[in-house]
């Protein structure tokens, strides 16, 4: 930029009846001066643009036409404020210089001169994008040793062969690829919307990694556990509700862990709405289902506050079982952790082999005791560690995962072994 651009892009700005003129004021123009007209957006304007040999601009030219039919005369006999886009030769009005000065901050740019209702503040507010959600925070821990370090990378980098990965039903390979649910996945089987290998797919079919599916027309890559899964222990919160999609809007748990890039995230078990505690969830649809079927028997042990005070014949009794509307429900273990000497509350640890909705809850309910709060503290043999915080996440490594699948009976990919668990 020259010098001369430089001072004349210092000069005052002229202000005329609400909107900006972006020509510096020049001496010998009058009221009505021209000027000339603006020649692009940031593109200074004046004499000191215009060529040698091109003639002098008269001065005291009339307003273009164009020009005074942009502003017209309101009822008082005044000409109306009129906000001009440097880059159109049209002006702007109306909803567009209100969209302009939302999102530019233009305070000079006219409101439209409309009836119509415009929306209150609160409820645009309310109407606009769900606040974000704050993810979980990873628990940090000390590196493991040099060995268990070095087994990790090996298993991290082992993968299987595809020719020795059985088939599965076709949904569920849909569904563990992440189209859709189970559920949504026979629907569109039934309806003919899957296809195998050109061919219209039928419930109960199963497919490979050499098979070629379509959903809707559509080419499906589909994803094989051809490696160890992943495996996260979360210290679930109050609040949270362990679903996908919730039509209340609330935060869910998959809300706040990290996205799984390769493959979805399953939960092993539920916990309801006001129950916190461990919650495992994985990437293997194997692993999740071993775990949370009845006939393996796996121990869900929690931690209870109640209001009031069991006798030793109800903790007994609720050993041996107890008729809920659902069908009997019985503890495998009853203990007493203490609570205040003069408080009303009472702590219990119990340990349970089913996942029913509320199941623990309504066994107090049964004695007439009200809980107050519930942990689940243990899954299995994997244990809710202390250092984990509410809203706190810790991914198992490789080892871990390892020992996790072979003490459920599976292999690295979910099959299941032959044998009994150890």
């Amino acid at each position: 930029m020259s010098k001369g651009q430089r001072n004349t892009s210092r000069q005052p700005v002229a202000r005329v009846r609400g909107q900006e003129s972006g020509q510096p004021r020049q001496p010998d123009m009058g009221r009505s001066g021209g000027g000339s007209k603006p020649s692009g957006r940031g593109k200074p304007t004046g004499s000191f643009l215009t060529p040698r040999n091109a003639p002098a601009a008269p001065q005291g030219k009339p307003a273009p036409a164009a020009r005074r039919e942009a502003a017209p005369i309101n009822p008082e006999g005044r000409r109306a404020p009129v906000n001009y886009d440097t880059r159109r030769a049209a002006p702007v009005r109306g909803e567009a210089a209100l969209q302009h000065e939302r999102r530019f901050g233009n305070k000079n740019a006219a409101m439209p001169a409309t009836d119509a209702p415009q929306p209150e503040f609160g409820k645009a507010r309310r109407e606009g994008p769900a606040p974000k959600v704050q993810r979980a925070k990873k628990l940090a821990l000390r590196a493991p040793k040099q060995e268990i370090v070095d087994r990790s990378a090996r298993l991290r980098e082992t993968r299987v062969d595809y020719s020795k990965i059985e088939p599965i039903r076709l949904q569920k390979a849909l569904a563990a690829s992440g189209v859709g649910s189970r559920r949504e996945m026979e629907e569109w089987i039934e309806a003919g919307f899957i296809t195998v290998n050109g061919k219209k797919a039928a419930l109960g079919d199963k497919v490979g990694p050499q098979d070629r599916v379509t959903a809707k027309g559509n080419p499906i890559k589909l994803k094989w556990a051809d490696r160890l899964p992943r495996v996260i222990m979360y210290h679930k919160q109050e609040g949270e509700i362990v679903t996908r999609d919730d039509p209340e809007g609330r935060v869910t748990v998959f809300d706040r862990l990290p996205q799984a890039k390769s493959s979805r995230w399953v939960a092993i078990g539920r916990l309801d709405v006001n129950t916190s505690g461990l919650l495992l969830i994985t990437t293997s649809g194997e692993l999740a289902n071993r775990m949370m079927h009845p006939s393996f028997e796996f121990d869900r042990e929690y931690s209870v506050r109640v209001l009031g005070e069991l006798t030793r014949e109800q903790m007994q009794e609720m050993t041996k079982g107890v008729e809920l509307e659902d069908g009997p429900a019985v503890f495998q273990r009853v203990s007493e952790k203490g609570g205040a000497e003069e408080g009303a509350n009472r702590w219990y640890n119990v340990v349970i082999r089913e996942g029913r909705n509320r199941e623990v809850r309504r066994m107090f309910e049964h004695f007439g005791l009200t809980v107050s709060r519930l942990i689940r503290v243990r899954f299995g043999n994997i244990g809710l560690p202390p250092r984990l915080k509410r809203g706190q996440y810790y991914e198992l490594n490789e080892a871990e995962v390892a020992a996790v699948m072979k003490w459920a009976g599976l292999t690295a990919t979910g099959q299941a072994k032959t044998g009994k668990r150890d």
